[in-house]
């Protein structure tokens, strides 16, 4: 036998051939054993050359099989040196294939293991964000407690990464170090602290997972961030909602009351003023005060519920677990519908979520009854599938379904399955107990069952016929008869057994049958089982002190046969039973009590659910589905009697802004900018005292608009605008007069605003003296038509308001807030100029201004635009409004808001909202305002306080909110006088676009850029009416804030949009096929977006 076969055989042959070696079979005088061991170190020492090699295809190659030879349990150590220099290989693969060499032998060879830290270390600086993740996630895997220190440094490095990939890894690697040594666990503390304030999605499930990991009883560090783990929430990935979900039950249970208490009254919204009388309100004084739920309470339960549309069935499953335990008892069956929806998934998903419903079916039954035909038995179910269905119809069986599930029951008996069959006799027989109606019904129908062929049926039905004998024994001789008749042909140990504990339980009512049946049974005894054989003895003791003439032979013969038995537990039972019935001189005392001992009568047997008590154990859990507890299962925690103090969850609104604002890439106004802006100020107006009233109005006022965009201006500058205005009050009209003195007091009682870019000044002022050469007035006219039913005021109206504008001017400047008045009598809405911004409405005045407004706005500077892509305006009209507050819950005010698809004048990063407030109250709102905000840091500039709106008054206001480029809904409090209302507003994934112009070429360009995970596309069908091209822009259009790119070929559709915070480019393209096919590319960076925005393209253009 050569060598060179054995090389062959062990796959070493090919390498030696690539690399360009010779095979030369060894001397066959060295014999196998030497050819063997030569063999192994020619193919190593083989594979060595290859990985020194300068070749990066012999590298790869060379390392596939040196972990095919790990896979094989096969030692490859001494390559450690050899495979360690590909660590700094530029070949992903490569570096791979060497990261799992070393995870494999760095515990083993702990000293070859510390010649790579060095690399791993640089490679932890490396620009590329994959290949510091991945030394992160080798060197964390290897477990040599010598290195802890430079692991912990590692991880503390990777938690600060700009790259959220390598903060997750940096999460991962904290639960490994944790494993490797527990006493790091309070600097990890200090790390998962910090991550836990991470506002990035990737990062948020890893986090808590290592939360869980290492310190699951520190709930204080949950509290600052809870309501932003809540509003993440829907972004994270599947896995991480899953883990955030359970945490988030766990804290949710000691943080809230319960919702569940007896006749608890739920007053979220605080109505009783608004609907009760006075009487049933000094009644409710003395009474206990109804339950209010926290907000945050509240927050956690309307964030999960749309995951219960999630096509992971853990998702779906850990939210109905959530609230199941922490949601009020009439909102718990929102989860019904979703339960039902898994039982379509694998049977194993089946199992888990069958488990899930059976128990909770026995507290609430009407939950899941509409559904009950989706627990009908299939006959291509498993027999556990089955089995837990038939638990699940015995629990939901009531008076008005019974008939049904019986019906059903009848078709399951007669199953091919046996072990199903005996579980269908056994759910007839729950039934039975449960429903005292039916009780007859089922008792005949299992007596008509032991006559049928099938042993395990027989034997089933005769064990539940004794139970529900047991609770009526006086009706039913004629059952115990017939199956006394039947016993010879049974032969299931168990039925037996059952048949002859009824006949001894009731041998007073069935005199004649039980003597013989218990002669049959002395015949027969030493061939029974020992179930049996206990119950002979009972039977044959019972007969004696009830029938002594008849069996007291016979019981003798039994009680000699016992003595003798083989089972010691049939020799004890005979011996007590003789000491017990038969009288002597010994036991007199205790044969006295021998009758009302053997037949005491016995409580009936209840039949219940296998499932009644696993309640005790959180739903979803693994303790859960074994019925007993697993390791690591933390137990929820009883609802507190008191909330602790909910403040503890308020975050600062200011610190956050500053602390994530570069980040993000905005640029914030510092002070000395917005001395610098009022410098200017000064000079313009030191420079204009040559020119008109109407012209130093128009400056004035567009000052003031800027100002609500963030402007401040010191003291002097205010109270020389104040003055100018003041004097060229005549020539404006009475509501721009009071809008900016209001303003201009605004700004001296409030200093918090930014300042905007320098521009908006000039730009604004030219377009009110350009459009219209009267400076401000149109625009008052334009407010006027915007907010009143006529849209026109004469001369002297105005300078009747104009005059009483002016005393009025003193009052305002003595008051702390700005007063905006809204009078029903003339319907003219005193709006603020910063307040208004055009919205598309049929007015060809307000249109004009809206038109010239955004085209004069083109020259602002939008984020990081470069000049060949400029922000264009965008091209579509109608505008979908949505309800912000319903006017019954917000006690008479109602609020919509829409999307006017205008640059935000107050930041370039905001989408811009129009909100309308209207009273429908009978009486006025006073200071109707915007209160707390979440996230708390969450950037919305608000509206002005709007000091008074009378009843069946509305008023449009503008505002401004940062949605970070994601979908997640702004929460806030609108508040009046007396009240606060939770609100949120939800932008559509096309809203948070703004259009870019660019021509086809470079389209093609930055297209080209966005390739691999930045593109999304799919195949859609659509609607014939949508296939014109005028169509497809209306719909796209509609859709999304983008804009239309010019194409040379007619079956090509492009669009291109920038995202309004980040200013991320996001390009769409329609490639139309063969029969209203057609492809539907959306190329960008944020693919979060891409895919919500292919799904809603996708369905409007598949609309007719």
């Amino acid at each position: 036998m050569s060598s060179a076969v054995l090389y062959n055989d062990q796959g070493g042959a090919e390498a030696g051939v690539e690399a360009g070696q010779e095979n030369t079979p060894t001397t066959s005088t060295s014999g196998a054993a030497f050819g063997l061991f030569s063999a192994d170190f020619k193919k190593n020492e083989d594979l060595k050359e290859m990985l020194e090699s300068n070749k990066e295809s012999l590298k790869l190659e060379a390392m596939k099989r040196v972990v095919g030879l790990i896979a094989k349990g096969k030692n490859a150590s001494e390559l450690f040196p050899a495979v360690v220099k590909n660590v700094a290989s530029k070949n992903i693969e490569l570096k791979k294939l060497v990261y799992v060499y070393l995870v494999r032998y760095a515990e083993e060879q702990q000293d070859l293991a510390l010649l790579s830290i060095s690399t791993f270390q640089r490679a932890l600086k490396d620009p590329n964000q994959f290949i510091r993740a991945s030394a992160l996630r080798v060197l964390s895997s290897i477990r040599v407690p010598i290195i802890v220190p430079i692991m912990m440094l590692a991880i503390k490095e990777a938690a600060a990464d700009l790259s959220p990939y390598v903060r997750k890894t940096s999460a991962h690697a904290i639960q490994k170090l944790y494993s490797l040594d527990p006493d790091q666990k309070e600097q990890l503390i200090e790390v998962i602290e910090k991550l836990l304030k991470d506002r990035s999605t990737l990062v948020a499930g890893s986090v808590v997972m290592a939360f869980e990991e290492v310190c699951p009883d520190r709930i204080d560090l949950i509290h600052k961030n809870y309501r932003k783990l809540c509003n993440l929430l829907v972004d994270v990935e599947e896995w991480g909602q899953v883990v955030i979900i359970s945490m988030l039950t766990r804290y949710a249970r000691t943080q809230f009351t319960s919702p569940w208490k007896e006749g608890a009254m739920f007053d979220e919204n605080n109505d009783k003023t608004f609907y009760d009388s006075d009487s049933e309100e000094k009644r409710d004084e003395t009474e206990e005060k109804p339950y209010i739920m926290d907000p945050d309470h509240r927050l956690l339960l309307r964030n999960t519920k749309p995951l219960l549309q999630s096509r992971n069935t853990a998702v779906v499953m850990s939210v109905a677990q959530l609230y199941w335990h922490l949601a009020p008892k009439h909102e718990v069956s929102i989860v019904t519908k979703s339960l039902v929806r898994l039982l379509r998934s694998h049977r194993e998903v089946q199992y888990i979520v069958l488990q899930n419903i059976a128990t909770m079916s026995i507290q609430r039954k009407g939950m899941f009854e509409p559904y009950m035909k989706s627990f009908y038995v299939r006959s291509t179910d498993a027999t556990h599938i089955k089995t837990l269905k038939l638990e699940i119809l015995t629990n939901l069986a009531n008076e008005a379904n019974i008939s049904t599930i019986l019906r059903e029951f009848q078709t399951y008996v007669k199953s091919q399955d046996k072990a199903f069959a005996a579980a269908t006799i056994q759910a007839i027989g729950r039934c039975a107990t449960n429903i005292s109606e039916v009780t007859d019904t089922c008792l005949s129908g299992l007596v008509l069952l032991l006559s049928n062929r099938d042993e395990t049926v027989v034997a089933e039905s005769v064990v539940v016929i004794k139970k529900l004998l047991q609770t009526q024994p006086t009706q039913h001789c004629e059952i115990i008869k017939h199956m006394a008749k039947l016993f010879d042909n049974i032969t299931v140990p168990m039925a037996r057994a059952s048949i002859l504990w009824l006949m001894g339980e009731y041998c007073e009512r069935v005199p004649k049958i039980a003597p013989d049946v218990l002669r049959k049974m002395a015949k027969s005894f030493t061939a029974e089982e020992d179930i049996v054989k206990l119950q002979i003895v009972n039977l044959a003791a019972k007969l004696y002190l009830t029938n002594s003439k008849q069996t007291k032979l016979l019981t003798q013969y039994i009680l000699n046969l016992g003595k003798y038995d083989q089972s010691y537990d049939i020799r004890d039972r005979t011996r007590f039973i003789r000491q017990l019935i038969v009288p002597n001189e010994k036991n007199g005392a205790l044969n006295k009590y021998a009758r009302r001992i053997l037949l005491a009568s016995k409580p009936a047997p209840v039949l219940e659910s296998a499932f009644k008590d696993r309640d005790r154990y959180q739903l979803g859990t693994l303790s859960h589905s074994l019925n007993t507890k697993a390791t690591g299962y933390q137990e929820l925690s009883d609802w507190p009697e008191v909330a602790p103090d909910q403040s503890v969850r308020n975050v600062e609104v200011v610190e956050p802004i500053k602390e994530w604002a570069p980040t993000v890439g905005k640029t914030k106004k510092t002070k000395s900018d917005e001395k610098f802006y009022s410098d200017d100020e000064d000079e313009k107006e030191e420079e204009g005292s040559g020119s008109s009233g109407s012209e130093d109005s128009s400056s004035s006022s567009s000052s003031s608009s800027s100002g609500e965009s963030g402007s401040e201006s010191e003291e002097e500058s205010s109270e020389d605008s104040e003055k100018t205005s003041g004097d060229s009050g005549q020539t404006s009209s009475g509501s721009e007069k009071s809008s900016s003195d209001s303003e201009l007091e605004q700004k001296k009682k409030k200093k918090t605003k930014k300042a905007p870019p320098k521009k908006s000044k000039p730009a604004a002022a030219e377009s009110d003296s350009d459009e219209n050469g009267n400076g401000p007035v149109p625009q008052a006219s334009s407010s006027s038509a915007e907010n009143s039913s006529s849209g026109s005021e004469s001369d002297s109206e105005d300078e009747s308001d104009s005059d009483s504008a002016i005393p009025q001017k003193k009052k305002s400047d003595a008051k702390s807030k700005p007063k905006v008045e809204v009078k029903l009598k003339k319907e003219v809405s005193l709006l603020d100029l910063d307040d208004f911004s055009p919205a598309p409405t049929n007015t060809p005045m307000s249109s004009a201004v809206s038109s010239s407004l955004l085209s004069d706005l083109e020259g602002l500077s939008l984020s990081n635009v470069s000049s060949t892509m400029q922000v264009t305006t965008p091209s579509f009209g109608p505008v979908k409004t949505y309800e912000l507050l319903h006017h019954m819950t917000g006690k008479g005010l109602s609020a919509k808001y829409h999307f006017p698809r205008q640059p935000c004048l107050y930041e370039p990063s905001m989408v811009s909202v129009q909100v309308i407030l209207t009273n429908s109250s009978d009486h006025s709102l006073e200071e109707i305002h915007i209160g707390d905000r979440s996230p708390a840091g969450l950037n919305i500039h608000c509206f002005n306080t709007i000091e008074r709106l009378e009843q069946e008054a509305s008023v449009t206001v503008s505002m401004g909110i940062d949605f970070s480029d994601s979908t997640q809904a702004a929460n806030f409090q609108l508040c009046t006088k007396e009240d606060q209302f939770s609100v949120s507003i939800q932008p559509a994934v096309g809203e948070l676009l703004m259009p870019s112009s660019l021509n086809e070429q470079d389209f093609s360009k930055e297209q080209g850029k966005l390739l691999g995970m930045n593109e999304t596309s799919a195949t859609i069908t659509m609607a014939t009416a949508n296939t014109s091209s005028q169509a497809i822009n209306k719909h796209v259009l509609s859709v999304a804030n983008v804009g239309v790119v010019s194409s040379s070929q007619n079956s090509l559709h492009r669009f291109a949009g920038r995202t309004i915070s980040s200013g991320a480019l996001v390009l769409v393209s329609l490639e139309l096929k063969e029969s209203s096919t057609a492809l539907l590319t959306i190329n960008t960076e944020k693919s979060v977006m891409a895919s919500m925005l292919l799904r809603d393209l996708k369905q409007a253009l598949a609309q007719a």
